[in-house]
């Protein structure tokens, strides 16, 4: 693991689209990234990050995807494919259970909930960016789906905005091994500090938990 520093002032964990259709069985998405997310453990990794950072006193920011609605799309002249794959299966639709956060990962009292996003990006057209400098946030730890899309665009818009990004490679999942392999080895290392293993994250973040209680 990379020898980064993730001091609590200035660190934020960021969760990405946990919604039921994602990662909960029945979910619209659930059965193309159930080998992987089985496989690596996603759900699990996810919530031991996300207990680790709230333990160490880390602030949690939520980066959501846009819960359809009817009439998002309907009349727009142009709309990207992942946006009408969206449209047609209506996943996370609003006010269904799929649109649902899954309750692991509800939002706590001091949590941000940034704007939904339309694309992939968590940071384009939301209040992402604002949040998190809001709250003097400088370094970020990403996990949640998919990880070639919207996981991938947000690292990516993060380090362009001047964040310094650990990305956890086993608390995400996608279709195949393939697109796994193309988000974790050959994008997102290009636009994050370090990509860990969730033990490395974990371990890194109780050793901030025990020298922070020593003061």
């Amino acid at each position: 693991m990379a020898q980064l520093t993730y001091e609590n002032e200035i660190t934020g964990v960021i969760v990405i689209d946990p919604y039921n259709d994602f990662i909960s069985e029945g979910g619209k998405v659930w059965d193309r990234i159930k080998g992987i997310a089985e496989r690596n453990q996603c759900v699990l990794h996810m919530m031991q990050v996300l207990e680790a950072a709230r333990k160490t006193g880390i602030r949690v920011f939520y980066a959501m995807h846009r819960r359809y609605r009817p009439g998002d799309y309907e009349t727009w002249k142009y709309i990207a494919p992942v946006q009408r794959s969206a449209w047609k299966s209506q996943a996370f639709g609003y006010g269904t259970w799929g649109g649902e956060i899954r309750p692991e990962f509800e939002p706590q009292p001091g949590d941000i909930v940034a704007s939904e996003h339309w694309g992939s990006s968590g940071f384009a057209n939301t209040d992402l960016d604002l949040q998190l400098k809001r709250h003097g946030i400088q370094k970020l730890i990403v996990m949640g789906l998919i990880a070639h899309t919207c996981v991938e665009a947000t690292v990516r818009y993060a380090a362009e905005l001047g964040y310094e990004v650990t990305m956890v490679k086993d608390a995400t999942a996608s279709y195949s091994d393939d697109h796994m392999h193309a988000a974790l080895e050959i994008n997102i290392p290009n636009y994050a500090s370090a990509v860990v293993s969730t033990s490395e994250i974990v371990d890194t973040l109780s050793a901030n938990e025990t020298v922070g209680a020593r003061r």
